[in-house]
């Protein structure tokens, strides 16, 4: 692949649609930074399965509902791999819950992994990317879900990708003109353990293949085409945009 010439911040990479976004933009010429927050050895599997591509990565640990952590986690990314170029907020909780049942706890739990963690990684980042500080530019792709617009999956989980969906719009017309694109990715039904657990793979699938027009769930790999497409030089005047990538549902 030869040196990589942008360097890319994928949160919650050690797994699912985060680690499938990693290998593949480690391909299109990206040195990635594989956030995780506990699975230490998942992380450095997806490095290793990007070094033995012949691509560069590194694992990098933090909780990035936790500004404290995620300022040193774009502090070590700087120091291994150099200034980013692309963020990708993946990381994120699933935690569908009946709004008559949900405490105050777990409200707050989703809203910061969610909400908080996005906000405080694009803040990371647009002081590294925008023109205006002296940085080169660059791109941050959000992931939301067709929950904001289906309304499911609970009020309380379909309320922070909402808000990630008004954040995504509101943050491109800020950084606009600072030489940085936002855009952000609505993935309907994917086949990956997050969804899994909120109900069962068999049972997923099952609802696929009435609830999707094109009756099957979709592919972690199916949503980092489109994430790292976002993120790449083909999609420069795409901005302000949320992509749904649904399978039409």
């Amino acid at each position: 692949m030869g040196n990589a010439t942008k360097v890319m911040l994928v949160t919650g990479a050690s797994r699912g649609i985060g680690a499938e976004v990693a290998m593949l933009a480690s391909k299109r010429g990206f040195a990635v930074g594989v956030n995780y927050v506990r699975d230490e050895k998942a992380a450095r599997d997806v490095v290793g399965r990007v070094e033995h591509g012949g691509g560069r990565a590194i694992a990098l640990q933090a909780d990035v509902a936790d500004q404290a952590q995620v300022e040193r986690m774009f502090a070590s990314l700087d120091a291994s791999l150099g200034t980013i170029d692309a963020l990708v907020n993946n990381a994120g909780l699933l935690d569908v819950v009946a709004i008559d049942d949900v405490s105050e706890e777990r409200l707050l739990k989703s809203y910061r992994a969610n909400v908080f963690g996005m906000a405080y990684c694009a803040r990371e980042a647009v002081r590294r990317m925008s023109t205006t500080r002296g940085g080169r530019g660059g791109t941050i792709v959000n992931l939301s879900s067709a929950a904001s617009r289906l309304g499911v999956l609970g009020a309380a989980y379909a309320g922070t990708k909402g808000a990630t969906d008004a954040f995504t719009l509101a943050l491109a017309n800020e950084v606009a003109a600072q030489g940085i694109r936002v855009t952000a990715v609505r993935p309907g039904l994917i086949d990956t353990t997050i969804h899994a657990a909120s109900g069962g793979v068999d049972n997923m699938r099952e609802r696929a293949k009435t609830a999707v027009p094109m009756r099957r769930p979709g592919s972690a790999a199916e949503v980092a085409e489109a994430i790292v497409w976002l993120a790449s030089e083909q999609a420069s005047y795409v901005h302000g945009t949320i992509l749904d990538v649904s399978g039409g549902r």
